[in-house]
């Protein structure tokens, strides 16, 4: 039945391709997107495997994904020195930062589309015994294809928001089919655990409950030392003095940094000693809030063209480069989580929060409404509604001494209650390889 299944998705895909090709085709010349790791894509032809060891398949979609598989992979790696790890991703800067990050030890590929001849290609070569998802990337023909490459598959990290559980239970005679045929589900929470059980739909699932509550992978991911050695040196290559205060806007979107440059052009008068650093969400936008900063007569420079033996004192910082925004998050007092005033549904406010920034976000975090309440009735970061608001809280920061640093500490301490789960993916996801199966089937 799931052989039809995929031919039929097949039909539906290349239906949406055709649609969305002008808009390919356009991003692809003006922007470079989509035109890197077009034969592992379209084709499957990710590096063939060579040898006999039991391998570990780790996607991650983009930046955030990748940088969440680091405790994992790590603690896989200790544990099982015997297993080979693959890594894929969807978008071309993750795979330049799982390059970067991952690739001296393990292949680093672009997954393949979600077409059945592409995926079980893939899985041909690649021959894993667990196909590992990052937080919930549910492509049928991917799973079907791991499935019958006799590969268990697991979903770490699992995170279901309300919107995505409504567009989900629409479509329940398939996403509740595709979820029965995943052996783990990893949830970030008892809520988000609680909409897997409602979706997935078990026909002939060995295991008796595949969904376990673990916590979110994000928090152990964390950095908490400021004095790190990556912190450290972007606060050198920076100009950034002990008597700085550093305001920063992270994950941003259109219009957060038009509003946070209007602000802090204000604030600095008063409060001669604030930074203001600025870490936009895409790449492609870099160019714009440089253009925002131009026209804003403030002194500023790109991250990219800093050097360590030419301190800026004094002028903001625009990062237009990929995969730091964890490191600068340690030289911050102060921080807004962007993709909160938008459309997007915010971003991570783990990272500020474990090194003990006095953060506030925008209104619109629905992609992260459970790590948002969780900070929120641990008074350990606020709200702000519109521009106005920022700049009272940002105000506050500044002219209350023991404002930020308290509100800062409540976030660390509560970061510091929610580790562990690592740990306990891992756990479960040892349970599933080779050798451990064996003796627990023998036992």
């Amino acid at each position: 039945m799931w052989r039809v299944g995929s031919y039929l998705l097949n039909f539906v895909y290349l239906g949406v391709l055709a649609l969305v090709s002008p808009l390919f085709v356009w991003n692809s010349i003006t922007k470079g997107k989509y035109r890197e790791g077009f034969r592992e894509k379209f084709w499957g032809e990710v590096p063939e495997r060579t040898g006999d060891r039991e391998c570990i398949w780790l996607h991650a979609v983009s930046v955030g994904e990748v940088n969440l598989l680091a405790t994992t992979l790590r603690e896989l790696t200790n544990r099982r020195a015997d297993m080979e790890i693959v890594i894929s991703t969807t978008t071309k800067t993750g795979y330049e930062l799982a390059r970067r990050k991952y690739g001296e030890q393990h292949s680093v590929f672009y997954c393949p589309l979600d077409f059945s001849w592409a995926t079980r290609r893939a899985m041909q070569r690649v021959r894993p015994s667990l196909l590992v998802l990052a937080e919930l990337e549910l492509w049928p023909n991917l799973i079907i294809a791991a499935k019958e490459q006799g590969a268990r598959v697991a979903i770490i990290n699992g995170r279901l928001s309300d919107n995505s559980f409504r567009g989900y239970r629409r479509a329940k005679w398939l996403v509740g089919r595709v979820l029965g045929m995943v052996d783990l589900i990893a949830a970030q929470d008892a809520t988000t655990a609680g909409r897997f059980r409602k979706l997935r739909i078990a026909e002939r699932s060995p295991v008796k409950d595949a969904v376990i509550v673990t916590g979110s992978l994000k928090y152990d991911g964390a950095e908490t030392n400021r004095l790190n050695p990556r912190t450290k040196s972007l606060q050198t290559l920076a100009g950034i003095t002990k008597d700085d205060i550093v305001w920063l806007i992270g994950s941003t979107q259109s219009p957060e940094e038009e509003m946070a440059i209007r602000l802090y052009a204000e604030l600095r008068q008063r409060h001669p000693q604030l930074r203001l650093v600025i870490v936009p969400r895409h790449p492609e936008r870099f160019d714009e809030v440089a253009r925002l900063l131009d026209g804003s007569g403030l002194p500023w420079h790109r991250r990219s063209q800093l050097e360590a033996s030419l301190p800026v004192p004094q002028s903001v910082i625009l990062v237009d480069t990929v995969g730091e925004l964890g490191a600068w998050w340690g030289t911050a007092s102060i921080g807004f989580v962007g993709g909160s005033f938008g459309d997007r549904g915010g971003q991570n406010m783990i990272e500020p929060a474990a090194y003990g920034v006095a953060a506030c976000f925008g209104p619109n975090t629905w992609n992260f409404r459970d790590i948002v309440a969780a900070l929120l009735n641990a008074d350990a970061a606020e709200v702000v509604h519109d521009e106005a608001a920022l700049e009272e809280f940002v105000a506050r920061c500044l002219d209350e001494p023991e404002f930020a640093p308290a509100l800062g500490e409540r976030a660390r301490e509560f970061v510091a209650t929610q580790l562990g789960a690592t740990k306990r993916t891992v756990d479960l996801l040892e349970g599933f390889l080779p050798e451990v199966r064996a003796k627990n089937a023998a036992a």
